[in-house]
């Protein structure tokens, strides 16, 4: 194990650093999830608004 990773703070960041990068991957799937699905039918409730 490299030395630098032996200070707590390392640990923290590599957490956070962590946890925002698997952040990212799940709101990129959930994003594209809700482009890629089909638009929803118009329904005349909506069209008066």
């Amino acid at each position: 194990m490299p030395a630098w990773m032996f200070a707590d703070g390392a640990w923290i960041a590599f957490a956070v650093t962590l946890i925002t990068i698997v952040a990212a991957i799940v709101m990129h799937r959930v994003i594209l999830k809700v482009l890629r699905a089909p638009p929803p039918e118009s329904s005349e409730e909506s069209e008066k608004h």
